[in-house]
């Protein structure tokens, strides 16, 4: 019995996995909760793809639906509303991406020139804290200031004298008004983390621009701007991974049936066509090809930020 209780440490001492377990079992006792919780609430719902490879019928439930195979994935191109939700949400997403990663960058070299460490401070608060409000809300503030008798119009009648114009519900003024409204609420998020990367610039270089005569745009130009690119690099290409997701919240909170030629995306797409119309096969086929895409985006993306900028975080 000595001999074999011998042969068993032995075992488990050569596997690392027993080792580690029997040192930190809190830990992982720790874990389960959550563990369980994800397999329930994040796993457990994937059951439901299936149905988009079904003809789904809720009284037939997933067991007793048809099966169709790919065909729900064949009708994406074949219906001209699919085809327009996904360019709108290119086009948006795209749009949203260049100008969330350009703005954020000039604001925070600007807020970095500021010397009155209270107007520094203050401007950052009032540019961040948007963020914090919800799409309901700041779509509830859009419908009361864009309106026909809201204060834009009130300022551009008095103004112009020029006739009221109906921002949400023209196709054309659609889609820059959902980007301003995006960059208005995030840019302040964005522009804190350009913020950090100036901040921990060495002094020393600027004190070396400074003694060959370099000005503040030649110091800006030469050495805030080359020692952010390894940042902006990162955001830019892990923002690909996001070049399908045109932002649900704030479009279902804006748009209306006159503006579905430009302003319907993928998610309020599938939206309508599953839960209002009880379209739920091809709802999901719609949903479950943009996560695939974008999966495949994010794992390009990622490998991208490794090669160029060495970023990893696996």
């Amino acid at each position: 019995m000595g001999t074999l209780k011998t042969d068993d440490r032995k075992k488990s001492s050569k596997n690392p996995w027993n080792k580690e377990i029997r040192k930190n079992w809190p830990l992982y006792v720790l874990c389960i909760p959550a563990l369980v919780f994800v397999l329930i609430f994040a796993y457990g719902p994937m059951v439901g793809l299936v149905m988009a490879f079904q003809d789904y019928k809720p009284w037939l439930g997933l067991t007793g639906s048809t099966w169709i195979g790919w065909d729900n994935f064949a009708r994406i191109f074949q219906y001209k509303e699919a085809t327009q939700a996904i360019t709108n949400t290119l086009i948006i997403a795209v749009i949203k991406i260049i100008v969330g990663i350009i703005v954020p960058i000039f604001m925070a070299i600007l807020l970095s020139e500021i010397r009155n460490m209270g107007v520094k401070k203050s401007i950052q608060t009032l540019v961040y804290l948007p963020h914090f409000l919800s799409w309901v809300t700041v779509a509830g503030i859009m419908i009361d200031i864009l309106g026909l008798d809201g204060g834009i119009n009130h300022f551009l009648s008095n103004l112009f004298g020029s006739k009221p114009i109906f921002f949400l519900g023209d196709p054309v003024l659609f889609r820059p008004t959902v980007i301003i409204s995006d960059l208005w609420k995030n840019f302040g998020f964005g522009m804190i983390v350009y913020l950090a990367v100036i901040t921990g610039i060495d002094p020393s270089y600027y004190e070396a621009a400074e003694i060959d005569g370099a000005s503040r745009w030649q110091q800006i130009r030469h050495v805030t701007l080359p020692s952010m690119m390894p940042m902006i690099i990162v955001i830019a290409t892990l923002s690909l991974g996001n070049i399908l997701d045109a932002g649900f919240d704030q479009i279902f909170n804006l748009y209306n049936p006159l503006v579905y030629s430009t302003g319907d995306i993928i998610d309020t797409y599938v939206y309508r066509s599953s839960l209002l119309n009880g379209q739920y096969g091809f709802g999901t086929a719609v949903g479950l090809f943009k996560s695939g895409i974008s999966f495949i985006l994010i794992v390009v993306s990622y490998r991208i930020a490794y090669k160029v900028a060495n970023y990893k975080i696996f």
